[in-house]
C-alpha cells in the first residue's frame, strides 16, 4: 500500500476517533437520548446500500425522512451528516484501496472538500427552518434532475487519464471545495463531482476513490460541528451509523448485478416528490409568518374577508 493511501487511512481513523469520542461524550452529558427505530435502521441500511451503488444516499435518505414527518425539516443536514460517518469510513478504505488514482489529486480533492464541509457545516448549522428547508427543496430536485439526466446518458463519457495536471488539477479542486460546502445542505457531491472529472477528462472509475475518500475526511470534519450545535436526531442518525455501514458492505462485495437503471428512476420519482413537499412547507411556513406580522401591525384584513 502506497504512502499517500496509508497517510490518509490514519487520517480518517484519527478524525473519525474524535468524532466518536464527542458524540459519546455528548451522549453521556445528555438525561434523554433517543435510540433508533426499525424504521431509522432500515433507512440506513436501505439508503446506504444505494450509495455504495453510486446512486448516492443523501436524496434518499432525505426523501424517505420527508415521507414519514421525522426528523423535523431543520434537523435533517446535521442527521445526514452525523450518521454518514461511519459508512464513509467505510466506504473509503474499500474504494481507495481496490482502484488506484493520482495520489497528488486524490488528497488535494479530499483536502479542498473537507474544508468546503467545515465552512458549509458552519453555515447550515445556524441557518433557519425555513431557509434549510428551501435549501434542502432545491438540492432534491438537483438529485433528481442528475438521476434523470444519468439514465437519458447524457453524462459525459471521461477519459482515460487516472491524474489531472495544469489548470484541469485546479478546477477540479476549486469545484471539490464547492461540492463539499453543498454536501453539508444535502445537495449529494456524487454525480456533480462525476461530472466534472468527466469533463476535465479523468476516467470514471478514478472517481470512485475520490468521491469515497472526500467523504471518509469530510464527514467527521462536518459532523463535529453539527455535533456541537445540537443540530440533528439521536435516533436517525445512530439508524444512519449502525445500519449503515452494513448496507454499504452489501452492495459492495454481495451484489453482482441490479437494474440500476429502473432503481434510478424510482428513486428520481421518489425524490421528486419530496421535494415539492419540501419547498411547499417551506412556502406554507413563509405565508403564515407574513400573516401574522400583517396581524401584528393589524393591517392584515378580518378572518372571513380574506376568504373568495
Amino acid at each position: 500500500m502506497s504512502p499517500a493511501k496509508i497517510g490518509l487511512f490514519a487520517v480518517i481513523a484519527a478524525l473519525s476517533a474524535v468524532f466518536f469520542a464527542q458524540w459519546i461524550s455528548l451522549a453521556r452529558r445528555r438525561e434523554l437520548r433517543e435510540w433508533p427505530t426499525a424504521s431509522d435502521l432500515g433507512i440506513g441500511l436501505l439508503t446506504n446500500f444505494f450509495d455504495a451503488l453510486g446512486i448516492g444516499s443523501y436524496a434518499p435518505t432525505t426523501a424517505l425522512y420527508k415521507f414519514r414527518g421525522r426528523p423535523s425539516d431543520e434537523l435533517i443536514p446535521g442527521t445526514l451528516n452525523v450518521g454518514s460517518v461511519s459508512v464513509g469510513m467505510a466506504e473509503t478504505v474499500i474504494f481507495v484501496t481496490i482502484i488506484t488514482v493520482d495520489p497528488k489529486l486524490l488528497l488535494a480533492m479530499i483536502a479542498s472538500a473537507t474544508a468546503g464541509a467545515w465552512l458549509g457545516a458552519g453555515i447550515v448549522s445556524r441557518m433557519q427552518r425555513r431557509s434549510i428547508q428551501l435549501f434542502m427543496g432545491a438540492a432534491l430536485l438537483i438529485a433528481a434532475g442528475f438521476f434523470v439526466i444519468g439514465n437519458l446518458g447524457a453524462f459525459p463519457v471521461g477519459g482515460l487519464a487516472y491524474g489531472l495536471g495544469g489548470w484541469r488539477f485546479w478546477v477540479a479542486v476549486a469545484a471539490n471545495f464547492v461540492f463539499g460546502a453543498l454536501n453539508t445542505i444535502g445537495i449529494g457531491w456524487y454525480a456533480p463531482s462525476m461530472v466534472v472529472l468527466a469533463l476535465l477528462g479523468l476516467n470514471p472509475l478514478a472517481a470512485f476513490p475520490i468521491m469515497y475518500g472526500s467523504g471518509g475526511v469530510m464527514l467527521p470534519v462536518a459532523g463535529i460541528r453539527f455535533l456541537r450545535t445540537g443540530r440533528f436526531a439521536w435516533g436517525p442518525a445512530l439508524g444512519l451509523t449502525v445500519a449503515g455501514v452494513v448496507g454499504a458492505l452489501i452492495a459492495a462485495f454481495l451484489v453482482k448485478s441490479l437494474p440500476l437503471h429502473w432503481l434510478r428512476w424510482l428513486v428520481a420519482a421518489v425524490v421528486t416528490y419530496a421535494a415539492v413537499v419540501m419547498l411547499r412547507s417551506a412556502l406554507a411556513q413563509s405565508a403564515t409568518a407574513a400573516l401574522g406580522e400583517r396581524l401584528e401591525a393589524g393591517t392584515a384584513p378580518p378572518r372571513n374577508e380574506t376568504r373568495d
